[in-house]
């Protein structure tokens, strides 16, 4: 493929691509740079239809994998993202859980080898920004550490991208968020912040407006239906929606063209 301006997205499971690059997928889609989304498990830890948990009696995987497959294209059609690549390794499920055992679980597949498959397809598209998570997954998911862990090997070993970001959440503006829901009584008042929830503000490196697409994400977010239980977001008001996902944050792993202290795209430097 030729070297379009391009920005690839690395994430863990399905539905993992909304919250926190919905908006600039879909930003960046609009502005004519070509997205690729890289998913690297199929969840077959999420919930089964009629909202069966791993483990319980009824939980179907090759089930359960069919419909998030089915309803993360619908959220890529939502998002405008030009092509999707999946990787098809085995949901490890949550830190603790039994299925992180399973020899072919995502979190234990060697890192160079899944790194290879990545690199291919960094080699195969050219992003120049490529997107995953810190070194903790986020919030220390096994197969998000996993996705960092792989993104960083590609990338080092293809040398393709100019760019990487880890997605991050801003400590301050989630404490925000909860204190609106608290003041608007949609939330209890004892509802609170863990201590290590999130990053400080300090080390955001990027803070991307992406207000236009909230409905996009929104509707996006909805298509992982089999897991809405699990996803607070869909339960708050709409005005309390549009306050977490008219913006996006980031911190930048590295940049091989000059780059400011603060951005407010991930394509600074490179247009």
């Amino acid at each position: 493929m030729d070297d379009e301006l391009t920005l690839m997205a690395v994430h863990a499971h399905p539905d993992d691509e909304v919250i926190g690059t919905g908006g600039i997928l879909a930003r960046c889609a609009d502005e004519g740079i070509r997205t690729v989304l890289v998913t690297c498990t199929n969840g077959e830890q999420g919930d089964g239809p009629g909202g069966v948990k791993p483990g319980e009696d009824g939980h179907d995987e090759a089930a359960v994998s069919a419909l998030r497959l089915a309803e993360l294209r619908e959220s890529v059609a939502h998002l405008g993202i030009d092509h999707l690549e999946l990787l098809g390794y085995r949901d490890s499920g949550m830190a603790g859980w039994a299925a992180n055992q399973a020899p072919d679980a995502f979190a234990n597949v060697p890192v160079e080898q899944a790194a290879a498959r990545l690199a291919a397809l960094m080699e195969r598209y050219r992003p120049q920004v490529v997107v995953t998570y810190d070194e903790n997954g986020g919030y220390g998911h096994p197969d998000h550490i996993q996705a960092h862990r792989i993104t960083l090997a590609a990338a080092e070993t293809s040398g393709v991208p100019g760019k990487l970001y880890y997605t991050a959440v801003p400590r301050e503006r989630v404490a925000e968020l909860f204190a609106f829901l608290r003041s608007s009584g949609a939330a209890p008042e004892d509802l609170e912040l863990p201590e290590d929830f999130g990053v400080p503000e300090e080390q955001i490196t990027a803070v991307v407006d992406v207000a236009p697409y909230v409905e996009r994400k929104i509707k996006a977010l909805e298509a992982h239906a089999s897991q809405g239980e699990n996803i607070f977001l869909l339960r708050m008001p709409a005005d309390a929606q549009h306050r977490a996902f008219a913006q996006e944050a980031f911190i930048r792993r590295f940049s091989r063209v000059p780059a400011a202290d603060r951005e407010d795209h991930l394509f600074d430097g490179l247009r």
